[in-house]
């Protein structure tokens, strides 16, 4: 590991995905806020080592040594960062992890990475429609909501915001590369 004191250069791994972000610093000795996309939240110190994104691309190794939750969220500690104005530098990055580091998933569950673009399709009429690819989640509160993006080989060019849902997903096959679906495409153009 790296600390922020003294980088050295270390080849990031291909399969980093973002799991949450560094917004603003707390306090004088370094402290950051952060933001966690895992589920629950806190899962976000689980997963080691972090990777910040650069400007421009590429990802920079930290080692967080010390992190807490409070009332508004989370604050984290990293190795050689111990001022306010240093800190400030590692604000508004996405924070990376390896892939491996992750769990297994249950064989009924799925991470969102896994299922970024995969071709979304519906029946319409007996007849496979493809509605496009899956570009986005987005997390509402009451569950999350598949952003399907419409291309050259799909029914249009629209995009599609479909729940999430047992109601609407009828399965996931990462193997084949699709989401079926039961939505109808005309749904939102009414």
């Amino acid at each position: 590991m790296t600390s922020a004191k003294s980088q050295t250069a270390v080849d990031a791994p291909d399969d980093l995905v973002v799991v949450g972000r560094i917004t603003t610093v707390h306090g004088v000795q370094g402290w950051v806020k952060v933001h966690s996309f895992t589920e629950p939240e806190g899962n976000i110190f689980d997963y080691k080592p972090w990777w910040l994104a650069r400007v421009g691309g590429g990802a920079e190794l930290v080692e967080v040594d010390q992190f807490r939750a409070t009332p508004k969220g989370f604050l984290a500690h990293i190795v050689g960062l111990d001022d306010r104005d240093r800190a400030r530098l590692f604000c508004q990055r996405d924070i990376q992890v390896s892939v491996s580091s992750f769990p297994a998933a249950a064989p009924d569950e799925f991470y969102w990475h896994q299922l970024m673009g995969l071709r979304v399709i519906t029946s319409v009429a007996g007849q496979d429609v493809v509605l496009g690819a899956v570009t986005d989640f987005l997390e509402t509160g009451a569950n999350d909501v598949m952003v399907v993006k419409g291309d050259e080989q799909s029914l249009d060019r629209i995009e599609r915001l479909i729940p999430y849902v047992d109601l609407y997903i009828e399965e996931v096959d990462l193997a084949a590369g699709i989401i079926r679906v039961d939505w109808d495409p005309t749904f939102e153009l009414e």
